[in-house]
């Protein structure tokens, strides 16, 4: 009897220390900011909302580990996955999302979302949430977006008597500008670093189909997207321009991350940087058969199909994700767009932004809804690095020779679709 007392007493004490013991959800995270822009406070979002999460879940302890920095992570990601100990929930850089999918380190979400009452998806913007699904299946969920904007050199133009563009600007425009203020023997150019992918994203033209099957090189908007660039080259009279040459005031345009403005507009550091001309940013230009549409960049949040915490891991993605508070620190910490439609387009974020940067007026709440509504979201399938790969190679050819060789470009595109269909 004293030795079934003695077992009972030592079974009670076992329960009630595995009921006092903290569930702890590990998170994988990156220091700085993946934006290569100043963040002295990288991870005041992440711990106002741990502070916030471990409050509504008692017994829960949410850890992370600082000082990986944004080169670094990827690769101590990769080493975690490989050793089993990856995190149970972890920000997904764009570059990575694609192998972390196939090879099935991140769960999917789509059953999640449709069964959770409290998860609405309508809320995001469509590419934001595009951003982390593969042929229609969701592996992860927005945290933070950065469309590509146009930098414009106030200065030069003004030299030039040449006014800014309007946000819906074309081609046209683009060009003629570009024309008037290049004059290669003085070192001053059009534009620099703007190329094929940024023009065809704006000509109504998709390089590959939704499945990854398909690849449309030789497609009549796609041509007509690289003879654009060719003819833009081809006003430089043969010299390369650099970023050093738009640094130092000499060219009018060059494409940027919306990220890049927002950091580098404000005082104190625009005297830092691009101080030695005035500038500001446009939408892309349109081309012929498309619209003032440029390429989203997001940060994803995925959780590792191994995780035994999926349900807590969903819990604080949503939070991070999704919540209105949480969101609207963005603008405080960092320098991207929030992908929930209404934190992005409130009255409170565009008064910030105006209020930081005096001549951003042009970015309207319209402005911003339609950069990120109809914001291209690179494909998402498997082969698609080697696949851009051999696109890149063809056109970098057709661009620099005499002629755009059409059958050329027929003949990579049948290569990359046998390549895509036999992989």
């Amino acid at each position: 009897m004293k030795r079934g007392l003695a077992l009972g007493w030592l079974l009670l004490v076992l329960l009630l220390a595995g009921c006092g013991k903290e569930n702890t959800l590990t998170v994988g995270v990156y220091s700085g900011s993946y934006w290569n822009t100043p963040n002295g406070d990288c991870y005041q979002i992440l711990d106002n909302a741990i502070a916030r999460f471990q409050e509504d879940h008692p017994g829960v302890k949410v850890e992370y580990v600082s000082g990986i920095t944004t080169d670094g992570y990827s690769e101590w990601l990769a080493e975690k996955i490989l050793k089993g100990t990856e995190p149970d929930l972890y920000f997904v850089l764009p570059e990575d999302f694609n192998l972390l999918v196939s090879s099935g380190a991140l769960a999917r979400l789509d059953g999640r979302m449709d069964s959770d009452p409290e998860f609405d998806s309508s809320a995001y913007y469509q590419p934001c949430l595009q951003s982390g699904s593969v042929q229609g299946e969701q592996y992860a969920l927005p945290q933070e977006s950065v469309p590509t904007i146009m930098f414009v050199n106030k200065t030069l133009l003004e030299k030039q008597g040449i006014p800014v563009p309007d946000n819906d600007w074309t081609w046209d425009d683009f060009y003629r500008i570009c024309a008037q203020v290049t004059d290669v023997e003085q070192r001053q150019f059009g534009v620099y670093g703007y190329t094929w992918l940024n023009a065809l994203y704006s000509n109504g033209a998709s390089l590959f189909s939704e499945d990854g099957q398909s690849c449309y090189l030789a497609d009549g908007n796609i041509n007509a997207s690289i003879q654009f660039v060719k003819r833009l080259n081809t006003l430089n009279g043969g010299y390369t321009v650099t970023a050093r040459d738009f640094d130092v005031g000499h060219v009018a345009f060059r494409p940027f991350l919306f990220s890049e403005y927002r950091a580098y507009q404000p005082y104190p550091w625009r005297v830092k940087k691009y101080s030695s001309f005035e500038w500001d940013c446009i939408c892309m230009p349109a081309g012929p058969e498309g619209d003032n549409i440029s390429e989203l960049h997001t940060m994803l949040l995925g959780i590792s199909a191994r995780s035994k915490n999926q349900e807590l891991a969903w819990e604080f993605a949503k939070l991070l994700s999704l919540d209105d508070e949480v969101q609207r620190e963005l603008y405080t910490y960092s320098h991207g767009i929030s992908p929930v439609q209404a934190i992005a387009e409130e009255e409170a974020a565009l008064d910030r932004l105006h209020e930081d940067i005096p001549s951003s007026e042009g970015f309207t709440r319209e402005v911003i809804h339609k950069i990120m509504g109809t914001a291209v979201v690179a494909p998402r399938f498997n082969d698609y690095d080697q696949a851009m790969v051999m696109a890149e190679q063809a056109v970098a050819e057709a661009i620099s020779g005499d002629q755009i060789d059409q059958s050329r470009m027929l003949t990579t595109q049948r290569e990359i679709n046998i390549y895509l269909n036999q992989s």
